[in-house]
């Protein structure tokens, strides 16, 4: 009986671990993050988009359990390059959301001023883009998570996992959520205009921030 109460509080410990570290890295504004916001305000391929960041965030602190982490910690050459790419990807990413909202105020929209809607396939595969072809993602989930969960004793590192994984699923839903609510506002084309500007905004002082470290 006593083993069993130390080996479940031990598990409770490790997943609660793995849900606040993650939360309190992937609970800011991020190119994804944005990116599933506008979809939720669209009302477009909303749970395809959940389930692609959760599976994805998943897998990224997974590798980082399982020793990438190590690997990228000891080569501080190919840390330094993850931090320049991951500002750089930002810096383009603001630039783009401030070309959508000076020059193509209208992207995206027909004739009546209605979002045009995209396949699943398409909104998954931007998504996925913006994933994987962020290095700085790599530092938040590999690095980091992947760091503090790779010192978790044998099974106890698939808790860790799995509690990242929750903390992921809850997050995204909750923006999803805040995501439905803004529907209303964003029935006028001038609002998408307003959100670019923003979010080119908030990416370009992501970057600045990244490239200092």
């Amino acid at each position: 009986m006593v083993h069993a109460s130390l080996t479940a509080t031990a598990a409770s410990s490790t997943w609660l671990t793995g849900f606040t570290v993650c939360l309190s890295l992937i609970a800011s504004i991020g190119a994804q993050n944005l990116f599933v916001l506008r979809q939720a305000v669209q009302g477009e391929h909303v749970r395809a988009c959940i389930a692609w960041c959760v599976a994805s965030d998943a897998l990224l602190v997974a590798l980082g359990v399982a020793g990438m982490a190590q690997l990228l910690g000891s080569s501080p050459i190919l840390a330094q390059w993850l931090q320049w790419g991951g500002a750089l990807f930002l810096l383009g990413y603001g630039l783009f959301a401030w070309h959508r909202a000076l020059f193509a105020p209208g992207e995206g929209l027909d004739a009546s001023g209605t979002r045009v809607a995209r396949g699943v396939l398409g909104v998954v595969g931007a998504l996925a883009l913006i994933t994987l072809l962020n290095p700085h993602v790599y530092l938040d989930t590999v690095v980091l998570i992947g760091s503090i969960g790779a010192r978790q004793d044998g099974w106890l590192k698939a808790v860790f996992v799995l509690g990242a994984a929750c903390a992921s699923l809850t997050w995204f839903v909750l923006l999803a959520l805040a995501g439905r609510r803004l529907q209303r506002v964003f029935a006028d084309p001038r609002a998408w205009r307003v959100l670019d500007a923003l979010t080119g905004a908030m990416m370009l002082v992501l970057a600045w921030w990244v490239w200092r470290g």
